[in-house]
């Protein structure tokens, strides 16, 4: 006789299953960046899985983004998607970043050093806090 799953192993295989075509759509658009851009948005994939594994990878607008309840909280621009002269890296008004009256939503980058992917980790770890 066949099992019958529980409405939450149903949830949990469907969210997985959701995470993986998520990702696979993610490291698709990467690989149509530019190899400049494609090395930073690679960095950022991995310090934002890393830092919060809680969020899904998705495309948004043709862009790597990761969201949480379906509401996009964070995400990669690549500098040839405008033909801009740099890549950004922002969020959206779902995180958790307020400071004040004034904080910045995102962030210029021509290129990644240690201390950009630790403000960044930062930043992540911030916004899915609370």
């Amino acid at each position: 006789m066949a099992r019958k799953f529980t409405a939450e192993e149903k949830a949990a295989a469907k969210a997985a299953l959701k995470d993986a075509e998520g990702e696979k759509a993610v490291l698709g658009a990467i690989a149509k960046m530019s190899a400049p851009d494609r090395k930073i948005a690679e960095r950022i994939h991995a310090i934002v899985r890393r830092v919060a594994p809680e969020l899904t990878p998705r495309t948004w607008y043709g862009m790597p983004a990761y969201s949480k309840n379906e509401k996009v909280v964070c995400f990669f621009r690549d500098a040839g998607k405008f033909k801009e002269r740099y890549a950004t890296f922002g969020f959206n008004d779902k995180a958790n970043l307020d400071a004040g009256s004034m904080w910045p939503t995102s962030y210029a980058l021509t290129k990644l050093t240690k201390a950009d992917e630790k403000k960044i980790g930062d930043l992540v770890a911030q916004a899915v806090s609370g």
